[in-house]
C-alpha cells in the first residue's frame, strides 16, 4: 500500500495594496462613478493575466524589460487574484483622478495620496499592464499638481477674503472706540459692537481659517477697542447717575418748596416766588427722564393748586366787588359832564367831588379798574391842561405850542373816528367803546386848547 502524498500547507494569498489613495477617494464629498474591480469584464482580466507567470509555484510579473515575483501561486488559477489586484489599484487611480474634480481637497490630501499611489506601484503584488498603469499615474500627477495650485491660489484668495472682513470687524470697533464722547450714541454703538462681535465668530465659522498670529493680532485690536469703549460706556453711565441725582436732588427741593407754596393765600408775593422757582428748576438742568416726569407733576400739581386757588379768591373777590360798578360809573359820568370846561373854576370844585365819590365807591372787579381809571383820568387831565392853559394864556411861545398840539389832536380825532368806523363795521362792542371813550376824551382836550388859542 503506497503512502498517501502529502497536501501542500496553503501560502498566505496576494498581499492588499496600500489601501490610502481608494479610501480617500471613496469619501469623496462629491461622488463621482468610477471603475471598480468588480466592473472588470473576463477580456481585462484575460489580459492583465497575461503579464504573469507561474513557476515553481510563484507568480511573476513582466514589468517593462524585468520580471519579478510578486506572491505564491494557488488555486487553479493563481494569477487571477493578482490580475483582479491590478484592477482594484487601477481604480484607486481613477478614484483618485475623479476626486480631484469633485471634492474638495487640500494639498496635503494631494500629496499624501499621490505619495501612497507612488509607493503601491513601486513594486506592486499585482499581475497586469504596469508600465501603463505607471504612465496614468504620471498624467494623473500633473494634473494633481495643477489642481494643488488651483487650491493653493482659491485658499490663498479665500484666506485674503478672510482677513479683509476680519480687518473691517476691527476698524469699525476701533473707529467707535475712538469717537469723542459727545459723538458716542450710547445705545445704538454698543449694539453695532455687540453685532461686530457677532460677525466675527460668523467669519470664523465661515470663512477661510487665517494664520494664528494674524488672527490673535486682530482678535487682541478688537477686544481692546471693545474694553476701551465698555469702560467708557461705563464711566459715562457713572458720571450720568452722579448728575442724574444731583439734578434730582435740586428739583426735590424745588417741589419742597412748591408744596409748602401751595398753601399760601399771600397772592402776588407767592406767584412771584412761583416764578422764581419756575426759572430755578430750568437752570437744574435734566436728569434721568422717569425721575424728572415724577418730580414735574408733583411741582406742576402744587402750582397748579395755588394758581386755582388765587383764581378761585379773585373771581369770589370780583363777585362781591361787582355791586361797586355802578356807584363808580355814576361818579365817572359826573367827572365827565364837566366837559367841556368853561369855568375852570367851577370844573375843579366839581371834579373834587366828583373824585371823592369815585374813591368812596370802593373796588372793583379786575375787568372794570383799567377802564374807568382811565376816563376819570381823561377828565383830570383836562382840567389840568385847562390850568396850564389859563397860568399860561399870556406866553406866546406856550400859546405856539397849544396850536401844535391842537393841530396833533385834530390828527388823532380823525384817525380815532376812522377806527371807530371799523369797529362799527365789525360789531366788535369792546373796541367801539374803548374808541368812543378816547375820543371823547381828544375833543374835550381840543376843546380846551382852543379856547386857549382864541
Amino acid at each position: 500500500m503506497s503512502t498517501p502524498k502529502p497536501k501542500p500547507i496553503p501560502k498566505p494569498g496576494p498581499p492588499t495594496q496600500a489601501p490610502s489613495p481608494a479610501v480617500i477617494a471613496a469619501h469623496a464629498t462629491h461622488p463621482v462613478k468610477v471603475p471598480v474591480a468588480s466592473d472588470v469584464s473576463e477580456a481585462e482580466l484575460a489580459a492583465a493575466a497575461a503579464f504573469g507567470t507561474v513557476a515553481d509555484e510563484v507568480v511573476s510579473v513582466k514589468d517593462g524589460d524585468e520580471t519579478h515575483e510578486v506572491g505564491p501561486a494557488q488555486g487553479d488559477d493563481p494569477i487571477a487574484p493578482y490580475a483582479k489586484a491590478y484592477f482594484e489599484l487601477k481604480a484607486s487611480v481613477e478614484r483618485f483622478h475623479a476626486r480631484l474634480e469633485s471634492a474638495e481637497l487640500s494639498p496635503k490630501d494631494i500629496d499624501d495620496a499621490l505619495a501612497g499611489l507612488a509607493q503601491s506601484l513601486a513594486e506592486p503584488k499585482v499581475v497586469g499592464d504596469l508600465p501603463a498603469l505607471r504612465a496614468r499615474l504620471e498624467d494623473v500627477t500633473t494634473e494633481a499638481s495643477e489642481a494643488r495650485e488651483r487650491i493653493q491660489e482659491a485658499r490663498k484668495v479665500a484666506r485674503d477674503e478672510a482677513i479683509a472682513t476680519r480687518e473691517a470687524i476691527v476698524s469699525q470697533a476701533e473707529e467707535i472706540a475712538a469717537r469723542d464722547e459727545s459723538q458716542v450714541h450710547w445705545k445704538n454703538d454698543t449694539a453695532k459692537l455687540r453685532a461686530l462681535l457677532d460677525e466675527w465668530k460668523d467669519a470664523q465659522r465661515n470663512l477661510a481659517r487665517i494664520p494664528k498670529d494674524v488672527e490673535k493680532s486682530l482678535w487682541k485690536r478688537f477686544t481692546t477697542s471693545r474694553s476701551a469703549f465698555e469702560k467708557a460706556r461705563k464711566h459715562h453711565f457713572a458720571e450720568l447717575d452722579k448728575e442724574n441725582a444731583s439734578v434730582a436732588g435740586r428739583k426735590e427741593d424745588l417741589v419742597a418748596q412748591a408744596e409748602r407754596l401751595a398753601e399760601s393765600t399771600d397772592w402776588d408775593r407767592t406767584a412771584r416766588a412761583f416764578r422764581d422757582l419756575m426759572g430755578e428748576w430750568k437752570r437744574a438742568g435734566r436728569g434721568r427722564r422717569s425721575v424728572d416726569d415724577a418730580l414735574w407733576k408733583r411741582f406742576q400739581t402744587a402750582q397748579d393748586a395755588f394758581f386755582d386757588a388765587r383764581r378761585s379768591a379773585a373771581d369770589a373777590e370780583d363777585e362781591a366787588l361787582s355791586g361797586n360798578v355802578e356807584a363808580k360809573e355814576a361818579a365817572v359820568a359826573e367827572a365827565e359832564a364837566i366837559l367841556p370846561i368853561t369855568d375852570l373854576a367851577a370844573a375843579k370844585q366839581a371834579l373834587r367831588a366828583a373824585q371823592d365819590r369815585f374813591e368812596a365807591a370802593g373796588r372793583v372787579p379786575r375787568g372794570d379798574v383799567a377802564r374807568l381809571n382811565k376816563r376819570i383820568g381823561a377828565v383830570e387831565n383836562a382840567v389840568r391842561d385847562a390850568e396850564e392853559a389859563e397860568w399860561n394864556s399870556r406866553n406866546p411861545e406856550l400859546e405856539a405850542r397849544a396850536t401844535g398840539a391842537a393841530a396833533q389832536l385834530l390828527a388823532a380825532i380823525d384817525e380815532l373816528e376812522e377806527d371807530l368806523a371799523v369797529a362799527k363795521a365789525a360789531k366788535d362792542k369792546r373796541r367801539v367803546k374803548e374808541t368812543e371813550e378816547a375820543l371823547a376824551a381828544r375833543r374835550a382836550w381840543l376843546k380846551q386848547i382852543q379856547g386857549v388859542v382864541s
